[in-house]
């Protein structure tokens, strides 16, 4: 393999070379030449630089790792777009959850949170959810980072502790979330969450509960694959219960009556015991959420130390992709109004189906490169590809890795897709990208190494205007 593919190189090396440079040179005239303070690929700004973001501003360090396309997404707040899918998604919960848990005196029990900033800092992400330091969930190559304690928030957990302390004990957060992830159809480096939080007094969870009057929610015993060591088994089991219930009924809600469901241990830093609740549609087994009893300690740093509680959180986009039938994440960006009109109903429960936009068949492209010797994760590669393709590419997949015999270089060859999700994609200047100039831009702006570089190609050289 290694081989051949050296041996291609070798061949088309200068007329690549210099149909690239042609290509590019016209472009960075054309593309950069009148803005050239905000290119689409934007390396962070050099430490000590100020970043502006939601009226705030940010002292960039060694840490910042933003791009200009994900920063054009903060803000955008799908989730708050009235008739956008994931809009549907969150007020069908809401409605739920409005409805069947009222207070005492006839008042939703449950507090909506939806316009909660996405920055947060990394103690909120990391340190009050009881996420070790040493966690691999906290790697700069997984998460954006505005600076060393400044980022943005990886799933609205981050801001549970404080909700807490505000002296909450039912509540929703909706929001988007940011994580540094692969190209493919359900991946997308924005999304959109939604977490549940609720806390019981003695009083409430033993109420009705006979001789629940002698029962505790406290001991002190081992921590168990069951329970927690300051947990009572009584009273472990029936915050489970209360929390599994009230996720049954939320499914049976949105999906309908009569689902197959089933519940898998798993871990998370912040419940135990914690689960993944999983539903049989349409005949597959589907993960739809994470769940768990909280860790009492992040319940007692908060101020409510009297009390016990649960937590889960879902993914909008995967609910909405489920329901709607929509087939690729990136679809929910898209301000097309052929979409976004196939969404407004007159009823947020009416059934609908999305219907394709498009008709052009995808197109393949492969490309390979000497990585970096240092500093380089396959998530570097993943945003380089996605700030200069934009949400053409459907697909990114790593389909070798290849060594040098003679001087332990390393390199990676990717197989990458694109398909039109509109009818047309355009430069600045309103001219058509073809699928053939997309990806030799990509060669100039791919990331340095001082070691020479190579880049295989293979597709088509008829235009795909799109």
């Amino acid at each position: 393999m290694v081989c051949s593919v050296l041996r291609r190189v070798a061949r088309a090396h200068v007329c690549l070379v210099r149909r690239a440079s042609h290509v590019c040179r016209g472009h960075q005239q054309r593309a950069w030449g009148s803005r050239p303070a905000a290119p689409d690929f934007a390396a962070p700004g050099a430490p000590g630089s100020v970043l502006q973001l939601l009226g705030k501003s940010y002292l960039q360090d060694d840490h910042t790792n933003l791009t200009q396309k994900v920063l054009s997404k903060v803000g955008r707040n799908l989730h708050n777009q009235q008739h956008h899918p994931l809009w549907l998604i969150k007020e069908r919960v809401k409605e739920h959850f409005y409805k069947q848990y009222v207070g005492r005196f006839g008042t939703p029990l449950f507090s909506v949170y939806e316009d909660l900033s996405p920055v947060v800092t990394t103690w909120q992400n990391f340190d009050s959810l009881l996420i070790p330091a040493d966690h691999p969930s906290r790697k700069k190559g997984d998460n954006y980072y505005l600076n060393r304690t400044h980022m943005l928030r990886a799933h609205t957990s981050a801001h549970q502790w404080d909700l807490l302390r505000a002296g909450l004990d039912a509540f929703l957060v909706v929001g988007d979330v940011y994580r540094r992830d692969q190209i493919d159809c359900q991946h997308y480096p924005v999304f959109h969450q939604l977490e549940g939080v609720r806390l019981f007094s003695k009083h409430e969870l033993f109420a009705g509960i006979k001789d629940g009057e002698s029962l505790q929610l406290f001991e002190h015993s081992p921590r168990s694959a069951h329970k927690q060591e300051t947990h009572s088994m009584e009273a472990t089991k029936l915050v489970e219960f209360d929390l599994k219930q009230t996720l049954i009924r939320l499914v049976a809600h949105l999906f309908g009556d009569g689902l197959e469901v089933r519940w898998v241990d798993c871990y998370f830093p912040f419940t135990h015991p914690s689960f993944e609740m999983e539903i049989k549609f349409h005949g597959e087994w589907l993960e739809v959420l994470g769940c768990g009893v909280m860790e009492q300690q992040l319940v007692n740093s908060a101020g409510a130390q009297d009390r016990i509680g649960w937590a889960f959180g879902v993914g909008l986009e995967r609910l909405a992709m489920t329901l709607y039938d929509i087939p690729d994440i990136r679809l929910f960006w898209s301000e097309d109004d052929r979409f976004l009109k196939q969404f407004r109903l007159l009823d947020i429960h009416q059934k609908v189906k999305f219907q394709p936009l498009s008709k052009y068949p995808a197109l393949t492209n492969d490309i390979s490169f000497w990585l970096p010797s240092e500093n380089y994760t396959e998530n570097d590669f993943y945003d380089l590809v996605r700030t200069i393709g934009g949400d053409l590419v459907e697909k990114v997949d790593l389909i070798d890795k290849f060594e040098h015999p003679n001087d332990l270089q390393h390199g990676d060859e990717f197989h990458g897709c694109h398909i039109s999700l509109a009818p047309r994609f355009a430069s600045r200047q309103g001219k058509p990208h073809s699928t053939e100039q997309l990806f030799l831009i990509l060669i100039f702006l791919a990331p340095g190494s001082h070691q020479s570089a190579f880049y295989l190609y293979r597709f088509p050289y008829r235009r795909h205007f799109i």
